[in-house]
């Protein structure tokens, strides 16, 4: 559920109607929401957690790196859910990454 709402919250934000939660897909998991890029077009992976307010994320950033790995894609990044806010507020979740994958978001390159 958490994971739709992110969906909706990047497509309504970047007015992108591709934006999606994606289908499951075992061990070569490519991240909960598909269709997101950079500014530069390069795919996103991004990875949904909603563990009551609790972050672990040593844990969550590896989980983005193997899923940004399985996908191809440029980066990977976790969402997680705040404790104390509701789904109506989206847009206070926490956003977890590496400087690494920040600086290709921001449309650097991977070194």
């Amino acid at each position: 559920m958490f994971e739709s709402h992110v969906a909706g919250f990047l497509a309504d934000a970047l007015d992108d109607d591709r934006i999606e939660r994606r289908a499951k897909n075992g061990s070569k998991d490519r991240g909960d929401v598909g269709s997101v890029r950079t500014i530069d077009g390069k795919r996103v992976v991004v990875e949904c957690k909603d563990y009551g307010g609790r972050l672990l994320p040593s844990e969550w950033v590896r989980e983005a790196e193997i899923e940004r790995g399985n996908d191809d894609a440029a980066v990977g990044v976790v969402v997680a859910k705040r404790r104390g806010k509701g789904l109506a507020q989206m847009g206070e979740s926490y956003v977890v990454m590496t400087l690494a994958d920040l600086a290709v978001l921001l449309g650097g390159e991977r070194e």
